[in-house]
């Protein structure tokens, strides 16, 4: 077990506290930049109470669901607070799903508003499951209200096939301008931080149907205030924040949204990730923090030249969602010269429950130490209740007020998760004597080869080792003899070759017999999620096909 106990802030506060704080202290900074447009802090807590009177004004209350389904633009920050501010709560949808996602997560939220551009595929999509699946409104946000000049001029004139087509008079839909038209501040909603749930964040959905997260007020700002703290963010100055990852992502909410928040920093928000763009805003905007995800980082260092970009300005790099090759860190930090740590955590932590200290020690393969005032348990695989000491493996359980208070009317499930209070993670891993926690791999991921555990990440690890490896991927696949073998899956660094025989022939320097796979599969590319990781269900179900067809 390991407990931290330090940080000295009040964990639970509602969440617009943190920009109210802010807006009081950094009123003349910049808040938001888009496409070179900018909003200082009181120009955003200004928005945000207009919006918050708006949606008050159309019926939002203690308890309403209003969904989020945007790309990162200055909306997704201004509702995200306003929606709070008005007493609801933000569910976020991904801006990528499609109809049968939109409505199932709009059903088991009971979300009845939604939030969407004005763009004809985010739109179209809301708008055609819109009143069968429950939603009173949908709110159209313009983006040519949010460009600068003469880009919106330019959007309106030139990208009209691009723009939503809809009815103000249907009933339904709700023009973003007719938000600003009532007073300037709400009505002040009163909020109990341990209880009332501030986000309502699906799960990916890898171990069935997607379920709602119930993140309370304090949940959220806790975590926040944790990763201030934890990451050293004022003494490291972080000033700029490019925010690439999806603001709909937890991961995202905190490290691109709510830290800069509560340092008064810039956030320069990115829609969408094309690695051209992305190292283009890097140099323009200088930016001293970028969140990401190992592809991303991998991406970045294989650019043909990528030594000649001048990213210099980067102070801290963090790496969530998947695990991060050590080779992807330690390529990243020559180029660069910015300290790129990993951290861990899910959903159900709103997200971050580790993290390595910027500042401090970093031990390869560790996701770090537990942030202030969280306690991480490894309890044993066969006996759940035997809490088990440092260097034995068994499954990460969480306590710390960022943990959640349950899933959304799923009161089994929801106590199934929990042991003694403390929330299981499904993750095996281990600590050290110093605190750190290194993970195995996660429990569902377990090969049970010939009743021997497999964990694909050491496969995987192995694979990064190769100098023609970019990504890799480890699955167990049905094997008559074993019941169940390992197969990866790679793809290779432009300019490189290699087959799969050269793979496997290097593996089996690297690793076991038993954790041998029984083929390498070379592709072009590998299924990843809407965030950049990847996404092992798809090449799951594929084999699972193979083997029946």
């Amino acid at each position: 077990m390991l407990q931290r106990t330090d940080g000295g802030f009040a964990s639970a506060a509602p969440v617009p506290e943190l920009l109210d704080a802010s807006v009081a202290e950094f009123g003349a900074r910049n808040a938001l930049s888009f496409f070179g447009r900018k909003w200082t802090y009181s120009e955003l807590g200004a928005l945000v109470d207009r919006v918050a009177a708006g949606l008050q004004a159309n019926g939002v209350q203690k308890g309403t669901k209003v969904g989020l389904c945007l790309p990162n633009t200055p909306y997704s920050v201004i509702f995200f607070f306003a929606i709070m501010k008005a007493g609801g709560t933000v569910v976020n949808f991904s801006p990528l799903y499609v109809e049968r996602e939109l409505r199932h997560q709009i059903r088991d939220s009971g979300t009845l508003m939604m939030v969407v551009p004005d763009l004809r595929l985010i739109h179209s999509r809301v708008a055609a499951v819109a009143r069968e699946a429950g939603l009173q409104r949908v709110i159209v946000c313009p983006m040519a209200g949010i460009l600068p000049f003469p880009k919106g001029l330019l959007f309106n004139l030139f990208k009209r096939k691009d723009k939503a087509v809809y009815s103000r008079g249907d009933g339904l839909h709700l023009p973003y301008a007719d938000l600003l038209r009532h007073a300037d501040r709400p009505a002040p909603v009163a909020v109990d931080p341990e209880q009332d749930v501030a986000v309502l964040q699906y799960t990916g959905g890898t171990t069935g149907v997607p379920k709602g997260a119930m993140l309370t007020h304090g949940n959220v700002s806790a975590n926040a205030r944790q990763l201030v703290a934890h990451a050293d963010c004022r003494s490291i100055g972080v000033t700029r924040v490019v925010g690439v990852l999806p603001l709909f992502h937890v991961f995202a909410m905190q490290t691109v949204m709510l830290i800069p928040i509560c340092l008064g920093a810039e956030i320069v928000l990115v829609p969408r990730f094309q690695l051209s763009d992305l190292l283009d805003t890097i140099e323009r905007e200088k930016p001293t923090m970028f969140p990401g995800v190992p592809t991303i980082y991998g991406a970045i260092n294989n650019v043909p030249g990528i030594e000649k970009r001048d990213l210099s300005s980067l102070t801290l790099c963090i790496s969530g969602g998947a695990p991060l090759p050590q080779d992807v860190r330690e390529r990243f930090q020559q180029i660069t010269g910015c300290r790129l740590v990993e951290g861990y955590g899910l959903s159900e932590t709103a997200p971050v429950v580790s993290a390595n200290p910027p500042l401090g020690l970093v031990k390869d393969g560790s996701v770090g130490t537990a942030l202030p005032q969280t306690v991480i348990e490894i309890r044993s695989l066969t006996d759940p209740s035997r809490i088990l000491g440092p260097g034995e493996k068994g499954e990460v359980c969480v306590r710390g007020p960022q943990v959640m208070k349950g899933y959304f009317n799923r009161p089994e499930e929801t106590a199934n998760a929990f042991i003694d209070g403390a929330l299981r993670t499904g993750d095996v891993g281990y600590l050290d004597t110093d605190g750190y926690l290194f993970l195995v791999d996660r429990i569902k991921d377990v090969i049970l080869c010939g009743g021997y555990n497999v964990y694909p990440r050491v496969i995987e690890e192995a694979l990064y080792l190769h100098p023609a490896v970019a990504e890799a991927v480890a699955i167990g696949v049905a094997d008559s003899y074993r019941g169940q073998a390992p197969k990866a899956f790679v793809t290779l660094r432009a300019g490189t070759e290699a087959t799969p025989e050269e793979l496997m022939t290097f593996l089996a320097a690297q690793i076991s017999k038993i954790e041998m796979p029984k083929a390498v599969e070379i592709r072009d590319s590998l299924p990843k999620s809407v965030v950049g990781k990847l996404s092992k269900k798809e090449l799951v179900e594929e084999e699972r096909q193979r083997a029946e067809g």
